[in-house]
């Protein structure tokens, strides 16, 4: 899996100024890796940047997971025309397919004492973790019924994921909906639910270590490509931090 996610460098903003130097990074999920990154210009978004970031990779065989900024028709298509394939998550920036994924699995039939509901092929899968105080319960519901009818490039299935965080006690839900290019075949609703995984992972796994553990957010390097270069280096050390499986990169420097 290849999830791609930008972050901002926040020692780069201005004062006064709400944005400073924006990087955009393609990490290979399971091995840690940071294959590319891109500078985000300061007239771009990713919208404009992902294409630019997976131009540099061979996505033969990879399912690229983006949230909902990437989720957009063109760079499905060049994700598939690239031999890979996509997971992308849906949100009212795409009002059109995001209404008709959530009507799919929101759907509320009416019933006459004598009619059965409309028969589906929805399919779920859930996992329960608990680790430091917190558990979490994650539930996917995933169905191939807008395959031909949703205009969206390569679509095979779309999905309805929650997840119930519960931390002290108080219970958070949170609902998304999402499309992949993947068959039904070749993908589970399980594999589906380890897939989308990988978007938050991202988060965790990269952009927390550099930001805090490897102290990219206090770094005061500001001029010329000095900002950029020190991502690269974290992301180097990172990326064989996790090709030697070193679970706690803190502990590792303390070492």
């Amino acid at each position: 899996m290849l999830a791609i996610d930008g972050k901002a460098l926040r020692g780069t903003i201005p004062g006064g100024e709400t944005r400073g130097r924006y990087l955009m990074a393609a990490y290979l999920v399971g091995y840690g890796v940071v294959l590319a990154q891109v500078e985000v210009g300061c007239k771009e978004n990713e919208i404009v940047a992902a294409p630019k970031l997976l131009a540099h990779l061979d996505l033969t065989g990879l399912v690229v997971v983006g949230d909902a900024m990437q989720c957009q028709r063109e760079l499905s298509v060049k994700v598939v025309s690239k031999k890979g394939d996509f997971l992308s998550f849906l949100k009212e920036n795409q009002p059109g397919a995001w209404a008709e994924v959530r009507d799919l699995f929101e759907a509320k039939e009416p019933l006459a004492a004598d009619h059965s509901p409309s028969p589906n092929d929805f399919v779920t899968t859930s996992t329960v973790a608990k680790s430091h105080g917190r558990l979490e319960e994650r539930l996917i519901t995933v169905s191939s019924e807008m395959e031909g009818y949703l205009p969206w490039p390569h679509l095979k299935q779309v999905f309805k994921l929650e997840r119930w965080t519960t931390v002290r006690g108080v219970t958070r839900r949170e609902v998304w909906y999402g499309l992949t290019s993947l068959l039904k075949e070749l993908a589970s609703a399980k594999r589906l639910l380890a897939i989308a995984r990988a978007e938050w992972g991202i988060e965790n796994s990269l952009h927390y270590r550099r930001d805090v553990t490897l102290g990219e957010d206090a770094s005061q390097l500001r001029r010329g490509n000095a900002p950029q270069a020190n991502a690269v280096l974290n992301n180097i050390v990172l990326s064989l931090s996790g090709l030697g499986k070193v679970e706690n990169v803190a502990a590792a420097r303390r070492d």
